[in-house]
């Protein structure tokens, strides 16, 4: 059996790519997208806005769907070598598509599958990515006392403390890796001698790897 995936890289902003050889122009673009109907009505989109272009090719991946279309050119020499440049970054929730305006001059499938890869690449690079980690958080409450022992020991618990907010006590997330929940509950326990109040618990919540 396949182990569950735990942490995945995902686009947060899109970019430009630019790509021409024998005065055909390829645009690059990347989008951060959240699920596959997003995805299509993005694509529709860029083929309304270069509507006067030869081919829009496309690839995305959005949690662990791929789906690809060359749009008329020679089958494989675009649209998969755009999704191999999204599987060599180890992007999800990405999709990115490529516009040409043809030159005159055929480039031959090599030549095609060149200059869609160039310009995928360079949409990619010019895109700001991140990593998300499969954590488990736990929201409770203690008293002010009981909070500064936690926050010291809470690294050596195996958890980080956020969404701190004062009030008669002190109530905080817990976050731990997912699957943790029973460790984090108990770890809150003894740091309190018992008196930690669980507020809500979640598991499996993606969340954002500090840089």
């Amino acid at each position: 059996m396949a182990s569950e995936q735990t942490s995945k890289r995902i686009l947060l902003t899109g970019g430009k790519g630019f790509y021409e050889e024998k005065r055909s122009r390829f645009l690059g673009e990347s989008f951060p997208v959240e699920n596959e109907e997003e995805a299509l009505c993005v694509i529709a989109g860029m083929k309304k806005k270069y509507y006067d272009a030869r081919h829009n090719c496309y690839a995305f991946i959005v949690n662990g769907v791929n789906r690809s279309s060359d749009d008329g050119e020679p089958s494989g020499t675009a649209g998969r070598p755009i999704l191999s440049v999204l599987e060599g970054e180890g992007i999800d929730s990405v999709l990115v598509v490529v516009t040409r305006y043809f030159g005159g001059v055929l480039l031959g499938g090599g030549g095609l599958v060149r200059a869609y890869t160039a310009a995928a690449k360079d949409a990619i690079a010019h895109s700001e990515t991140a990593v998300l980690k499969l954590c488990c958080r736990v929201r409770a409450s203690v008293d002010y006392a009981a909070f500064e022992k936690i926050r010291r020991l809470s690294d050596r618990s195996g958890f980080s403390v956020s969404g701190v907010e004062y009030s008669e006590g002190v109530a905080f997330t817990a976050t731990g890796v997912s699957g943790t929940g029973d460790i984090i509950r108990r770890s809150l326990s003894d740091l309190t001698g018992g008196k930690a109040v669980i507020l809500s618990e979640e598991e499996n919540v993606w969340i954002r790897e500090k840089e």
